[in-house]
């Protein structure tokens, strides 16, 4: 998580800035550095006592007599004095490791570590409880981050009495009720982050005080009201990100006055009005973000002004015609486009998006019409969403020199063509064409060159032909959706080489021949959909292996025999398998048994 690396750097430099640790290089010569405080080594050790499980080993170093020895991972101390001033436990690895966490609470008695300056407790995931109030004890403290544990209750307002604290980071847990007023008081706060939490009501008044933010992120919340006018206060603000709450009323203008602002997010609200025309004053904007809300009016010709803006998306709002006609010069920068689901009849893409070097490029619900667009600069393209538009022609020729593509959406349109017949750029990890007019076979998408870079096939809706083809080993296939086509013959034995595939549907075609035993090799499955075909015999029992399986639909063919009777496929529903010949156990009638008398 960037967030976490940022952080981490900042308590870095706050520990190499502040007195005690600039003292400590002329101390650690002396031969008389005191063992640490047997105070703040009993705090430690019940906070080790309040975790019950550590799989990131952190805790089983914490052993000898001397917590300063530097033999206990995430404890420094002031080598002058022997307290404790630096407690840092950090989960080591990547954001989606699932095997290293700490299980436990956070102990009153870190409280007691009256010299404390930096406090990290992050990433641990399965940390519970509250955050105990006699944290408001640690006045020394600087940097408070105890992000992406599972912290629940409410932000204690004792929080408040921190007056050194310069960075607050609470985001990823399971906090709720307001935001307390209170924390106004902590006037040296560079850095407060509340995301990721479940916290309503206000943006308190308080925070009119916090001049000195360089970073406020209270994303991902349930915060209501108006956005408050104060905020065009924070001169020195860098990052604001107040998206996916339950704001409301127009955007203030006088944010549009932060002229150090980098990034500005208000995405996923309830905001109404225009985009006001001050936007273009944000000389130092980077990213712009105001997707899913209700604002209205044009897109300002001021954005043109933005010389360093390199990510834009007001896409899911009602803006209406006309765009701004951008100069050739404008918006130097821009890398990213989103305009996607306004109330805009583009009619074609404009020239100047076409004929910038855009990596992004999506105009989903933009009543686009005609052929697909030429763009100047195909081969910085890396992702294009056209969905959902009136497209009909241009596909030969459209992904020619698209050396970069890696993400194609075209679905629902009206092209019409063979799409055995075209061909991929080598780099693509998803393409979506369904709710098309498409014939042909799957030859050219389903090979040896292609299908080692394709994580997601979507060719739904289409009138595709011919059989499904074998898949080679080495396959990324995550997402293969051929449902509602004119599909013909077996499903091949060799689908048990897409060892990563979640999601397969083949549902409405006309694939015969039994289901192969081989797909209960796909242990990664998570939706299987093969109703409304004629497959026949049984439901392999091989399949009782996939038992992550959320959804699965074998209706309207012609299957019997016993239904594999181990979960998940015992308790779906019995829809699921109804329309069959003869299948029979749970969740339908229980099976006949063989030679049994009155039968």
């Amino acid at each position: 998580m960037q967030l976490g690396k940022w952080v981490v750097d900042l308590v870095l430099i706050f520990s190499l800035l502040s007195p005690q640790f600039s003292g400590s290089v002329a101390e650690t010569t002396s031969s008389s550095t005191p063992i640490c405080s047997e105070e703040d080594r009993a705090s430690l050790l019940r906070f080790k006592a309040s975790i019950s499980q550590d799989t990131t080993e952190t805790l089983s170093t914490w052993t000898s007599r001397d917590c300063c020895d530097g033999g206990w991972e995430g404890v420094q101390c002031n080598p002058s004095t022997g307290r404790v001033n630096v407690l840092q436990i950090q989960r080591p690895g990547r954001d989606d490791d699932d095997e290293t966490y700490m299980k436990g609470t956070l102990s009153p008695s870190l409280g007691n570590l009256h010299f404390l300056e930096v406090m990290v407790i992050s990433g641990m995931k399965h940390i519970t409880g509250p955050i105990p109030n006699s944290f408001s004890n640690l006045t020394h403290l600087t940097q408070l981050i105890l992000e992406d544990n599972s912290l629940g209750g409410c932000i204690p307002p004792s929080l408040g009495r921190l007056p050194l604290l310069q960075s607050l980071s609470l985001s990823g847990n399971h906090l709720k009720g307001q935001i307390p007023p209170t924390l106004g008081a902590l006037r040296n706060l560079a850095q407060l982050n509340l995301a990721k939490n479940s916290l309503t009501g206000p943006i308190p008044l308080s925070f009119k005080t916090l001049i000195n933010l360089q970073y406020f992120d209270l994303s991902y919340n349930l915060l209501s009201s108006t956005i408050p006018d104060f905020l065009g206060e924070f001169k020195n603000l860098t990052y604001l990100d107040l998206s996916s709450n339950l704001l409301t009323g127009k955007i203030p203008v006088s944010l549009f006055g932060l002229v150090n602002l980098l990034d500005l997010s208000l995405s996923y609200n309830k905001l109404t009005g225009n985009i006001p025309d001050q936007v273009g004053n944000l000389k130092s904007l980077t990213s712009l973000q105001l997707s899913g809300n209700l604002l209205t009016g044009n897109i300002p010709l001021s954005i043109s002004r933005l010389q360093n803006l390199w990510y834009l998306n007001v896409s899911r709002n009602c803006l209406s015609d006309p765009l701004p006609v951008i100069p050739s010069k404008g918006i130097p920068a821009l890398l990213s486009i989103d305009m996607s689901y306004n109330n805009l009849s583009l009619g074609i893409v404009p020239d100047w998006i076409r004929s910038k070097q855009l990596k992004d490029v999506h105009l989903a619900g933009c009543k686009l019409k005609g052929d697909l667009p030429h763009f100047t600069r195909p081969d910085s393209l890396s992702s294009i969403d056209l969905s959902d538009n009136y497209l009909v022609e241009g596909i030969s020729n459209f992904f020619t020199n698209m050396s970069s593509l890696q993400k194609v959406k075209l679905s629902n349109n009206q092209l019409r063509f063979d799409i055995s017949e075209i061909k991929l750029p080598t780099e693509l990890s998803s393409i979506d064409l369904h709710a098309n007019l498409l014939v042909g076979s799957l030859s050219t998408i389903i090979n040896n060159r292609t299908s080692s870079s394709l994580e997601v096939i979507d060719v739904s809706n289409n009138f595709i032909s011919g059989h499904i083809p074998e898949f080679v080993e080495g396959s990324s296939l995550k997402v293969l959706n051929l449902g509602s086509n004119n599909i013909s013959g077996p499903i091949p034995v060799s689908i048990s080489n897409l060892i990563d595939l979640e999601r397969l549907d083949i549902s409405r075609n006309h694939i015969l021949g039994t289901i192969p035993s081989s797909l209960g090799q796909l242990l990664k499955l998570l939706w299987l959909d093969v109703s409304i075909n004629g497959l026949t015999g049984q439901i392999p029992s091989s399949l009782s292996q996939i038992t992550g399986l959320k959804h699965a639909n074998f209706r309207a063919n012609r299957l019997c025999g016993e239904i594999p009777q181990t979960r998940p496929f015992n308790i779906f529903r019995p829809v699921a398998y109804a329309h069959n010949l003869c299948l029979c156990g749970k969740p339908l009638e229980p099976c006949k048994k063989q030679g049994s008398m009155g039968q």
